[in-house]
């Protein structure tokens, strides 16, 4: 039996604006140390390294199972791998898509006007699925220009989560992937290489307040660009990290919710060793300590703990 053990890395955003970071009390820790985060000794492993090669999942919009209307083409040949593929070559300016999955959780983005194909992960699992691209009217009104529903069986549940998608973007071209490869060089099992990739993002990428008091609905993040500049706000945050990990085959969920009242952004990830890895609990009392990046960069440990507490104030609302 697998053990399961739950810890959160919590990168906070709001997608639709940036998050307000409350002053941070002056950090205890030493750049780089792993304190904040993992207990060193618990996160190495004796033995061979893992294979830090990348392993990134294209998707593709193979055509063999396709619906849609003049301008909407949605491409559901792969919805056993975890995922749809939507194009819009529509001249609205304006248009989203829902998915609404078996558990009746509606998803919604914004499309591209690039007339391009973007991915879209099946987080509900299987079941029956709902699509329904939304064209503007006017205003805040929207009309239905095509909508179905279909059938979805996962071959593996944790596919959603190592596709790339239009939330966490990369490709085997990626910047990102490459670097994931280099942090995770020499590491021997995931937890060690979830700490490297952790550690990278709390001691480089700087948390960009200007940024984030001016972004605006339907922001996406591009990973590359985060790491060429070293600066973001909480959704790049998270969807870097994700990028790395799923790169480096460790399934990542990207979780949007609230903590307390702030709507956020945080990733959470699953290692075989102790399952997924999330609601803020502590594994083993010594092998895993709360993280937070964002947070965890400024912060003193004991300010980390009681900003989190035990996590009872966070709330689950959509994975990506």
């Amino acid at each position: 039996m697998r053990k399961t053990a739950a810890l959160s890395v919590l990168l906070c955003c709001t997608l639709l604006c940036g998050c307000k970071k409350e002053p941070a009390e002056a950090r205890t820790d030493s750049p780089g140390s792993t304190s904040a985060g993992f207990e060193s000794e618990s996160s190495r492993s004796d033995g061979p390294a893992r294979d830090s090669t990348p392993h990134v999942l294209v998707p593709s919009a193979d055509g063999s199972d396709v619906d849609g209307s003049d301008t909407v083409t949605i491409d559901t040949s792969n919805t056993d791998q975890g995922y749809i593929m939507v194009q819009y070559t529509g001249d609205n300016p304006k248009v989203k898509l829902q998915i609404t999955t078996p558990g009746e959780d509606t998803y919604t983005y914004l499309l591209s006007q690039e007339k391009i194909y973007e991915t879209f992960p099946l987080s509900g699992g299987d079941g029956s699925y709902y699509f329904a691209v939304l064209e503007n009217v006017e205003g805040d009104m929207y009309s239905v220009a095509f909508e179905q529903e279909t059938d979805v069986r996962i071959t593996d549940e944790f596919l959603p989560f190592l596709y790339p998608n239009q939330y966490v973007s990369f490709s085997p071209d990626s910047q990102a992937v490459e670097e994931g490869r280099k942090l995770t060089e020499g590491a021997h099992t995931d937890l060690e290489a979830v700490a490297q990739i952790y550690h990278f993002v709390t001691d480089t990428i700087v948390y960009d307040t200007e940024k984030a008091s001016s972004v605006s609905y339907g922001y996406l993040p591009d990973v590359d660009e985060t790491l060429r500049t070293g600066k973001g706000i909480c959704f790049d945050y998270a969807s870097l990290t994700a990028a790395m990990l799923r790169s480096q085959r460790i399934p990542t969920r990207l979780e949007v919710g609230y903590a307390g009242e702030a709507y956020h952004a945080w990733i959470s990830c699953y290692v075989e060793e102790v399952g997924w890895i999330d609601n803020l609990i502590e594994f083993d009392g010594s092998s895993w300590s709360l993280m937070d990046p964002t947070f965890a960069a400024s912060t003193s440990r004991q300010a980390l703990k009681q900003f989190i507490g035990d996590g009872s104030n966070y709330t689950v609302k959509y994975y990506y």
